[in-house]
């Protein structure tokens, strides 16, 4: 029985589009780290089943697996898992452009003809009976605004159009097409083809039904086996569409594949639908269609016309999504913040290495204007992990100058300085794990009482450790006694350290050398025969020979002393203009990641502007100098060398022997 109005155009449901937030993600990630400007074609995997609803379709859907792993491995297509019955995959192809313009320039009936094509040279090439998954294809087209995380972006689902179109002859339920015997036949057949783990997401098959009624599930490729028995035959499908009077949109390709390759005119198809995961004749579809085609149309080279664009409430225009709304905001916080780092790469900087930056651990000694500064550029550079040391409180002159403090933290006598620039790193970037420790340092030249003397021993101790935990070490503190210390024990750990000091109108960056070991000790190994065999590790020079670069008080030839007692309140306090230690504080963090980027690390031999023996342009951020000095008042900065002491009160073989020697007992310090 004929549905009303049979002998009309055969005409197909629409194939509807769905993506998970999960693929936007994967696609920033890969942009942002793996393509960068390139916009090459990108291969996807869509995802489609059969209908499972008698009231809503089933749409083709991308999710994060649809796109290949974001990994450096050589994979060019997305990793799909075969078997799953609710996923029956899609191969398809991702044009992402760079710019808003070029993604309303694409020739979008270019592309779509190049994918139809594909389908088209598979139905000849025989691949499309061997694997008929790549008959149905899926095209996407999109923009990703990385900043506001807008995604603009368009479907089409490629569809070879039938000239003349199919004509429909009969089209109604499954149920009232079989006999009782064939539909119940036929239901067992589709379940156990539905249920194993080899064709659970095999989308096109033949159904078979013998003169017994008995009915059979076969592939493609088993059509001639199906004739020759004289069985009656039709073309199944997995269909995702719901609607009682319309087969779903893969129908389309199937047909032309039956036309094109086996000649038939007449073809009865099967729109399988399921409820529950199991078959469902009364949703399923059973139809009967005339194919007509031109002469020629079945030649490999007269490629029919291709449809398939989808439609936006019912115009041909593309659609826009915006996940900013829906992420949590720690999360959009750290994409934002990566962004600019991410960007570099793609053009300015492709060997900046975030890996580095993201990992590294670094204290700040000072947690004052300098350290203030410092700790917006460590995260304006992608560090993570901060933490601030400092004993002072905040006070109402401070907030003007030191740009983690507010009115707020001077209240009350004023909250401890590295408590609340914690506080204040964590509201400009949740991410961030930072810690705040108050602690003086201890200094050679200031008095201390007998009853001072067993916590200024512990202060040096957990000075020590905290030195020893961090990777990056920054001497940030107001008066030069109070660099004293840590700059002997980061020469003994061979650590990165950076001094920034300031003048009133000039300022001094500098990299120290690395320590006078070759190696670092295991002190709690040590005896005193290994201490004594282990001087001749005690050296001036670098591995390779060169020089040791000097630390900060390699160029002194007096001992650190008292700087703030019997001085007046301008010789106590930093007076500094207050342009000078934004520029130093941005140049200091700039050296860092210039060293963590050289090959030969804190061993990176000294380099000077303008010099014919030194700097190295190749480098990807320029020349890595010793010391930076500038001077306000003339707009000037310079670059010097300065090469280690052996009588530095610091960083000399000495000075750092006597103190291994006593650090098996206790910490102390000359001066005391």
């Amino acid at each position: 029985m004929a549905k009303e109005g049979s002998g009309s155009i055969l005409q197909f449901a629409p194939l509807q589009s769905s993506v998970d937030e999960g693929f936007w993600h994967r696609l920033s990630s890969l942009k942002l780290n793996k393509f960068g400007i390139d916009d090459s074609p990108i291969p996807i995997s869509g995802f489609y089943a059969p209908c499972s609803h008698p009231q809503v379709s089933n749409h083709l859907t991308l999710l994060a697996e649809s796109l290949l792993s974001d990994s450096n491995d050589e994979s060019t297509m997305p990793s799909v898992i075969r078997g799953n019955r609710n996923r029956c995959s899609v191969p398809g192809i991702l044009y992402n452009t760079n710019t808003m313009e070029g993604f309303h320039a694409l020739d979008k009936q270019g592309l779509l003809k190049a994918e139809a094509m594909k389908i088209w040279e598979d139905i000849h090439s025989g691949k499309a009976v061997e694997d008929c998954a790549v008959l149905s294809r899926v095209l996407l087209i999109s923009f990703a605004d990385l900043k506001k995380w807008n995604f603009h972006y368009w479907f089409a689902f490629p569809a070879l159009a039938l000239d003349p179109p199919a004509t429909l002859v009969d089209l109604r339920p499954a149920s009232q097409w079989f006999t009782l015997e064939e539909a119940e036949s036929v239901s067992t057949a589709c379940n156990e083809w539905r249920n194993s783990s080899v064709t659970a997401d095999v989308p096109f098959f033949l159904v078979s039904i013998g003169s017994d009624s008995h009915a059979a599930v076969r592939h493609l490729k088993d059509l001639e086996a199906c004739q020759r028995d004289g069985q009656k035959l039709l073309f199944a499908f997995y269909d995702p569409c719901h609607l009682p009077n319309n087969p779903g949109w893969p129908l389309r390709n199937f047909l032309a594949l039956i036309s094109a390759r086996w000649n038939l005119k007449t073809v009865r198809f099967l729109c399988y639908r399921e409820n529950r995961g199991f078959a469902d004749l009364n949703l399923s579809l059973v139809g009967e269609a005339l194919i007509t085609v031109q002469q020629g149309w079945r030649e490999q080279q007269c490629v029919p016309n291709a449809v398939g664009w989808e439609l936006n409430k019912g115009r041909k225009v593309p659609r826009c999504i915006n996940l900013a709304k829906s992420m949590d905001p720690t999360r959009l916080a750290i994409s934002a913040a990566d962004l600019n780092l991410k960007l570099m790469r793609w053009r300015a900087l492709p060997s900046l290495n975030l890996e580095i930056l993201f990992s590294l651990k670094c204290l700040l000694l000072g947690a004052g204007t300098l350290g203030c500064q410092v700790a917006r550029m460590l995260m304006a550079w992608g560090v993570r992990r901060i933490t601030l040391l400092d004993n002072g409180r905040v006070a109402m002159s401070n907030p003007l100058r030191q740009s983690l403090y507010t009115l707020d933290d001077c209240h009350n006598g004023g909250d401890f300085k590295a408590t609340a620039a914690v506080r204040s790193l964590q509201r400009i970037f949740p991410a961030v794990e930072a810690e705040g420790i108050v602690m003086a340092i201890p200094m050679p030249g200031h008095p201390v009482s007998s009853q001072e003397e067993k916590s200024v021993l512990e202060d040096c101790k957990r000075l020590n450790d905290l030195i020893d935990s961090h990777d990056v070490i920054f001497l940030l503190t107001d008066t030069r006694e109070s660099r004293w210390l840590p700059t002997l024990l980061c020469a003994n750990r061979n650590k990165i350290t950076i001094t920034a000091a300031l003048g009133f109108d000039s300022f001094l960056v500098m990299r120290h050398g690395p320590g006078p070991f070759n190696s670092i000790p295991n002190l709690k190994a040590e005896t005193e025969d290994s201490l004594a065999a282990g001087m001749d590790n005690l050296v001036l020079t670098n591995t390779d020979g060169q020089h040791r670069l000097g630390c900060y008080f390699c160029n002194d030839v007096v001992a650190p002393t008292d700087s703030t007692s019997n001085r007046m309140l301008d010789q106590q306090c930093t007076v500094t203009r207050p342009g000078l230690a934004p520029i130093a504080s941005a140049l200091a963090v700039e050296l860092l990641v210039g060293i963590l980027h050289h090959p030969n690390g804190i061993f990176a031999e000294a380099e000077i502007a303008n010099s014919s023996s030194g700097g190295n342009f190749e480098l990807p951020l320029g020349i890595l100098p010793h010391q930076i000095r500038g001077s306000l008042p003339h707009f000037q900065q310079m670059t010097l060398l300065g090469h280690s002491s052996n009588s530095c009160t610091a960083c000399c073989s000495t000075v750092s022997c006597v103190r291994i020697s006593k650090e098996r007992y206790a910490i102390h310090t000359p001066g005391y």
